[in-house]
């Protein structure tokens, strides 16, 4: 996937960041914070920060520990949250690491690494443009209107157990991930 742009949910004022898919005209959109999307967007912009933010940071010390940055993976959407890892090497040998896909799209452009997302995600939460050329501004204005009508709900129905769906309605969720 590559990352298409990042842009603002026109009703929340949420940030989104759109990846869209090499081989087809899919594009996937995740609702991050705004802290995140400012590193994605400096980054895309060739912007640099006098001194290293965190995930400037994050690169630095892996690369200084001879890891490399192999992948990232948008693992899945669970209860309206994207999940991702990701994958490091380092003597040969790999390792997945769990991370959110805001901060794990930050990583993977600093690092120059790819990025993927589970073809599960892509059935789940993709919107699709059809047609062999796509407009550009085509896909911008339909994606404005897209975001008009939608909000992070509606990429997933969630059955939440009994006990929780009351609590949620109480008032009493915890909701520190990202969106």
């Amino acid at each position: 996937m590559v990352i298409y742009g990042v842009s603002f949910d026109l009703v929340g004022k949420q940030p989104i960041v759109l990846l869209k898919t090499a081989e087809a005209n899919k594009f996937l959109p995740i609702w991050i914070g705004h802290p995140e999307a400012a590193a994605i967007l400096m980054k895309l912009q060739g912007a640099t920060a006098p001194r290293p933010l965190t995930h400037d940071l994050l690169v630095n010390i892996l690369g200084e520990l001879d890891v490399e940055i192999v992948r990232v993976t948008v693992t899945e959407l669970r209860e309206n949250t994207f999940h991702a890892s990701i994958t490091v090497q380092q003597n040969g040998s790999e390792l997945e690491i769990d991370s959110r896909s805001s901060d794990a799209i930050a990583v993977a452009i600093r690092a120059q690494a790819p990025i993927y997302a589970a073809d599960s995600v892509i059935e789940e939460s993709a919107i699709e443009f059809e047609g062999d050329d796509v407009n550009e501004e085509e896909i911008v204005d339909e994606f404005k209107r897209f975001l008009e009508s939608v909000s992070a709900e509606d990429f997933a129905e969630t059955e939440l157990p009994e006990e929780e769906a009351e609590d949620f309605l109480a008032g009493d969720e915890d909701d520190d991930e990202e969106r």
